[in-house]
C-alpha cells in the first residue's frame, strides 16, 4: 500500500547545534531541516527523508518481514532485546533502515534509507538482510538503487554476525553491478565503520551532503591512536571530495533534482536504440584534398590560443544537462581532466575531457590541461560505468600531454595511461573522440582509442610538442617551426594518414571568434557519428576499434574480421 508522508509537528524553536542560534521550528521544516543561519544539515528521520525525495512524498514499503534477533544473548547495562524494543517504540520503525519503492522526478527507484535514531543506524543482521533484499529487488525489477546512509558502524551487540553483513551486502552489490544496474549512495552525517566500509562506498555514484562525515574509524579513535591532532575538516565531504572519494556534494534542497538526473541517465539503457535509418548530416570533411594547405607552425599557435572554447565551454553550448562526477576512488581528484554524464540530441553519453582555461589563473588551477594519474584513473572509472550502463563515451581532447611531474611518476602515470588504452580498446559502447585544441602525446591518446576520431581544422595532434622535438632532434628549441612541419601534426596531414577520420571546419576567425557556431558543428558531428555507431553490436564496436588501430604501421589488413562484422557474424 502506498503511504503519504506527513511530518510530525515540531517544537516551536530548535537550537542549531552548529551555530547555537535558535531557529523557528516551522521555518526549519520549510528549509528541509537545514539551518538558515549557518547552513548545517541537521539530521532527518527516514520518513522525513523520503518526504523530501519521493514524488509527492509517496512511496510503497517493500514487503519484507525480518525478525530481530539476539544471537549472543547480549547484556551490558541493559539487555539487547530491551534496547531493540525501546528503539522500536521511540522511532516507530522495525529496524534502522526503511526500504521502499518510489519515483523521483518521475523515474522509478528502489530506495533504502537509514535512520540514525535507531541504535545509531548500526549495521546488524536485520539491517544487512533488509539492505540485501533491497539490492536484490532492484536487480529483479531492473531499476536503479539509492542507498541513503547514516550510521555509527557495525552493531556490537550482535558480534561477528554483524561483521558478516559487510560482506553480504557488498556481494549483493557485486551482482547488481554485473546486471548493469545503477547504484547511488547518498552519504549523510555521520556514516562510519562497517557501513562506510561496505555498501555506502560501493555506489556507482557517491553523493554527500555538505559537511557530512564519512570514514572507517572515528576522529577521536584516530587521534587517541596516533597521538596527533587531525585537521578540522578531516573526514568531511569537502575533505573527501578533494581526495577523490566523493563524486559531488549536494545541498539538501538540490538533492532530489540531482538524483532525478542520474536516474534519467541510469534508467535509459538506450545505447543501440537511438539508431535511425536517416543519419543526421555531419558538417565534417573526410577528403584531405578539400582542406587548405596551412603552415603547421601557424596551426600550433591557433590550437593553443586562449580564445578557443574549452571543454567546459562546449559542454555548456553543445551538450545538455552535464552532471560532473569527481574522483578516482583511490588517491585524488584531478582538475585537468573532467568527466560526467550529459545528453546530446536526446542521446545520453558519458563525457570525458581535458580542461584548460582562458586566463593564467584558470590554466594554473587546471594544471594547463595536463592530467595526473588520478585524472586518468577517474576517466577509467567513468568509462567502466558507461560500459555498465550502455552509455556511449565522448571525449574532448585538449592537452599538451600528461602531467610530467615527479609526483605523477610516483603515482604511476605510465600505468594509468596504459590501463586506459587497454580499457578503451575493450569497451562495448560507441566511443567518439574529438581533438578540440592541442592533442599531445600519450596524454591525449589515453582518451582517444575510439571508433571515430575527429578534430577541428586548426587543432593539432602529435607524438611530442614541436619545441620538445626541436630540442631533442635538432638540439635547438628555435627549430620548433621546422619540427612542426616535419611532424605533420596538422589536420590535413592527419586526415591523409588516417589518424583522424574527419575534420570539423572552423568558423571564420577560428572557434574562438564564433564559439556558438563551433559548438553547433560539434553537436551535429557527434550526433551523426553516434547514430551511425548505434547500429553496430558490441562485438562489432570492439573489433572495429581494434581494427582501426591495428592498421597503423602494418602491411597486414584485418579485412577478414571486418567482413565478418559486416556479415553480422560478430554483430
Amino acid at each position: 500500500m502506498t503511504e503519504t508522508i506527513e511530518e510530525a509537528a515540531e517544537v516551536e524553536w530548535v537550537l542549531c547545534h552548529g551555530c547555537r542560534v535558535p531557529v523557528y521550528g516551522k521555518r526549519l521544516i520549510r528549509n528541509l531541516h537545514v539551518c538558515p543561519e549557518c547552513g548545517l544539515h541537521l539530521p532527518v528521520t527516514a520518513r522525513q527523508r523520503l518526504a523530501q525525495l519521493a514524488d509527492d512524498g509517496r512511496f510503497e514499503p517493500l514487503p519484507f518481514t525480518v525478525s530481530n534477533s539476539d544471537p549472543l544473548d547480549f547484556v551490558d547495562t541493559v539487555a539487547y532485546t530491551d534496547r531493540l524494543s525501546r528503539a522500536q517504540e521511540r522511532t516507530g520503525m522495525r529496524e534502522a533502515v526503511l526500504c521502499v519503492r518510489t519515483t523521483i522526478e518521475g523515474h522509478p527507484a528502489i530506495v533504502a534509507v537509514m535512520d540514525f535514531r535507531f541504535l545509531g543506524g548500526s549495521l546488524g543482521t536485520a539491517v544487512g538482510e533488509l539492505i540485501t533484499l533491497a539490492i536484490e529487488t532492484a536487480q529483479e525489477e531492473r531499476v536503479p538503487l539509492i542507498m541513503v546512509t547514516a550510521s555509527g558502524g557495525a552493531r556490537m551487540q550482535e558480534g561477528v554476525l554483524s561483521l558478516m553483513q559487510m560482506a553480504k551486502t557488498s556481494a549483493a552489490l557485486g551482482e547488481l553491478d554485473k546486471a548493469g544496474i545503477l547504484s547511488i549512495s547518498v552519504i549523510t552525517d555521520p556514516t562510519f565503520g562497517g557501513v562506510a566500509a561496505s555498501f555506502a562506498t560501493l555506489g556507482d555514484v557517491i553523493i554527500a551532503e555538505p559537511r557530512a562525515r564519512l570514514g572507517f574509524a572515528g576522529r577521536r579513535v584516530i587521534e587517541q591512536t596516533i597521538r596527533q591532532r587531525l585537521p578540522e575538516d578531516f573526514q568531511t565531504a569537502e575533505f573527501l571530495l578533494e581526495r577523490g572519494f566523493v563524486d559531488m556534494i549536494v545541498e539538501r534542497s538540490a538533492l532530489r533534482a540531482e538524483l532525478g538526473k542520474l536516474l534519467r541517465i541510469g534508467g535509459s539503457k538506450v545505447c543501440g536504440r537511438y539508431a535511425s535509418t536517416a543519419r543526421p548530416p555531419a558538417p565534417v570533411v573526410t577528403d584531405p584534398n578539400r582542406l587548405p594547405e596551412a603552415d603547421p607552425w601557424d596551426q600550433v599557435g591557433k590550437a593553443r590560443s586562449l580564445d578557443r572554447p574549452t571543454a567546459l565551454d562546449y559542454l555548456g553550448l553543445a551538450f545538455d544537462d552535464f552532471q560532473e562526477l569527481h574522483g578516482d576512488r583511490t588517491s585524488g581528484e584531478c582538475p585537468a581532466l573532467i568527466g560526467g554524464t550529459a545528453w546530446i540530441d536526446a542521446i545520453p553519453v558519458m563525457v570525458l575531457a581535458h580542461q584548460k582555461g582562458h586566463t593564467a589563473a584558470e590554466l594554473a588551477r587546471r594544471n594547463y590541461g595536463m592530467a595526473s594519474p588520478a585524472g586518468y584513473r577517474k576517466a577509467a572509472r567513468l568509462m567502466r560505468l558507461a560500459d555498465k550502463l550502455g552509455l556511449p563515451v565522448v571525449t574532448l581532447i585538449d592537452t599538451p600531454g600528461a602531467h610530467p611531474g615527479a609526483d605523477a611518476e610516483e603515482q604511476g602515470q605510465s600505468v594509468a595511461i596504459a590501463e586506459n588504452l587497454r580499457l578503451m580498446a575493450t569497451l562495448s559502447v560507441p566511443v567518439v573522440s574529438v581533438i578540440i585544441g592541442e592533442g599531445g602525446s600519450g596524454g591525449a591518446l589515453a582518451l582517444a582509442v575510439a571508433n571515430r576520431v575527429l578534430m577541428y581544422s586548426d587543432s593539432i595532434y602529435s607524438v611530442i610538442s614541436p619545441e620538445g622535438c626541436a630540442s631533442i632532434i635538432w638540439k635547438d628549441p628555435s627549430a620548433a617551426p621546422t619540427a612542426a612541419r616535419a611532424l605533420r601534426l596538422n589536420a590535413r596531414e592527419l586526415l591523409r594518414l588516417g589518424v583522424v577520420d574527419a575534420v570539423l571546419p572552423e568558423p571564420d576567425g577560428g572557434t574562438g571568434a564564433a564559439p556558438w557556431a563551433a559548438a553547433e558543428r560539434l553537436r551535429a558531428a557527434l550526433s551523426s557519428e553516434l547514430h551511425e555507431l548505434a547500429g553496430l553490436g558490441d562485438a562489432a564496436l570492439r573489433v572495429g576499434r581494434r581494427a582501426r588501430f591495428r592498421q597503423f604501421g602494418s602491411a597486414i589488413t584485418v579485412e577478414a574480421e571486418l567482413l565478418q562484422i559486416n556479415d553480422g557474424r560478430l554483430a
